[in-house]
């Protein structure tokens, strides 16, 4: 495969421009990048971290707007549990594009670690550091009491929100406790969520919101409804600002695009026996690994996928944009082989920067 640096110019990559329901008279709709930093049967941690930093540096010559990676703890296949460390050496990799947590688990964290962490980031990256919180744990219970955390922690999610929001804004005089370094970078914060929960919390904050329809699409359209319904303007943002994550499967034709996805589709079904193990490379016949009844689960996850050749991508996300108004997509593009993901993340900005 050629080096997909150099298959797309910029312009290729340039924001999505149309009208939809929402009334606007043109939305201007940015994607970003959720790496799942996954490894695989052919690859160990310290490799699958640096696909993470090559995927960031292809994506930002092709016009991406963000990268952000995940919190996950005690998952074979995925290698960014370290999360701030990653997001450290991805940013060392890139120059431009926007580096996150999608996010940070914050019911597993005290508010004054994450503050000094992300201060930290933000002190030697400048301001292109974002922190999505989540509101939970990220993993198993069993994991979970690993991480010495109470029970209760996720009912404190709010709390804990505006105490980071606070320890990263400028010190108060006479301040006990300060984030150092953290105090004073307002390293800006995004609200996660796959209900309304995230939606209401989000509103009354007055923080961007991404909605995790990349697993969880079923409440997608209420939340959004209920984030821009409620919504109350802050220091941060003005306006309400809503990203919707979703899976996107991009190859040179839709056949292939299918099979590129299978590894996804097991690695759902796998969740669904109680396995939850390494990236497998793509099969050609599905319906071979799943029951009905997984195929069933696993499709009702993965429904707002999109997957297919460059038309079938844009029609997808054109369609997309149109039904929810979302100001920001954050893809997933959960394929085995790095150079077929490469590819796929460039065929997805060509179809997003095409009228």
């Amino acid at each position: 495969m050629p080096d997909t640096a150099q298959l797309l110019p910029a312009q290729f990559a340039r924001c999505l421009v149309h009208r939809s329901q929402w009334g606007h008279s043109a939305i201007m709709t940015k994607i970003s990048i959720l790496d799942l930093c996954r490894i695989t049967d052919a690859t160990n941690a310290g490799s699958a971290i640096g696909n993470a930093r090559d995927v960031a540096a292809h994506a930002e010559k092709w016009g991406y707007e963000r990268f952000w990676v995940a919190e996950h703890h005690n998952m074979p296949g995925i290698a960014s549990a370290a999360t701030s460390l990653v997001i450290a050496h991805v940013a060392e990799g890139t120059s431009r594009i926007r580096v996150g947590a999608g996010g940070i688990m914050l019911p597993n964290h005290s508010p004054l670690v994450i503050a000094e962490q992300f201060g930290t980031l933000a002190h030697l990256y400048g301001d292109r550091i974002d922190l999505g919180l989540g509101r939970a744990p990220g993993t198993d219970q069993l994991t979970w009491q690993a991480l010495r955390r109470s029970p209760m922690a996720s009912e404190m999610f709010p709390r804990d929100v505006l105490e980071l929001q606070a320890l990263l804004a400028e010190p108060l005089e006479g301040q006990a406790i300060r984030a150092i370094p953290g105090a004073g970078t307002k390293v800006p914060l995004w609200i996660l969520g796959s209900s309304d929960f995230g939606a209401m919390l989000a509103a009354e904050l007055g923080l961007p919101y991404a909605f995790a329809s990349h697993f969880a699409p079923q409440m997608l359209n209420t939340a959004l409804a209920i984030y821009r319904e409620r919504f109350k303007p802050s220091a941060q943002l003005a306006a309400p600002y809503a990203m919707v994550g979703l899976n996107i499967i991009a190859a040179d034709t839709d056949a292939e695009a299918r099979r590129l996805a299978t590894t996804q589709q097991m690695a759902f079904t796998n969740i669904f026996r109680g396995h939850r193990g390494l990236s497998q490379p793509p099969i050609e016949n599905i319906e071979e690994y799943w029951s009905p009844v997984e195929k069933a689960r696993v499709q009702e996850m993965l429904s707002r996928s999109i997957i297919g050749s460059p038309d079938t991508v844009r029609a997808g996300i054109k369609n997309l944009v149109a039904e929810t108004g979302a100001d920001e997509l954050i893809v997933v593009s959960d394929i085995y082989n790095h150079a077929d993901r490469l590819h796929s993340f460039a065929l997805i900005a060509q179809a997003a920067g095409s009228d």
